[in-house]
């Protein structure tokens, strides 16, 4: 006999899980996302830090590395957008195992 309380358990974590990522709102796609920052300091005026992060302990193995990385900018951009930023500059990520967590500073550049 094949024990199913096991499985009925988890099943609603898994349904969970499937749609845990933040989409991109449609007015943040023009907020850019970048890693250089050479001359966004002079340039432009600074609206904030954020804060992307996708995943938990109980559905990162649900979810792709790639899904958790994307939800997480989604939310930088969504973020951005709504500080009126049109640039991010994103700091290197931190090291984490469970969920993708990325940090940045919002810019209104001309």
């Amino acid at each position: 006999m094949i024990k199913t309380r096991p499985l009925l358990m988890l099943l609603p974590a898994m349904m969970l899980a499937g749609c845990s990522t933040t989409p991109l709102s449609d007015n943040a796609g023009g907020v850019v996302l970048t890693w250089d920052t050479n001359d966004i300091h002079n340039t432009c005026e600074r609206r904030g830090t954020l804060i992307g992060s996708q995943g938990s302990w109980y559905n990162y193995w649900l979810i792709s590395d790639k899904a958790l990385t994307r939800g997480a900018l989604n939310q930088l951009q969504n973020q951005a957008y709504e500080l009126g930023a049109n640039k991010v500059s994103l700091y290197s990520p931190p090291d984490f195992s469970t969920s993708v967590t990325l940090i940045g500073n919002a810019y209104y550049c001309e």
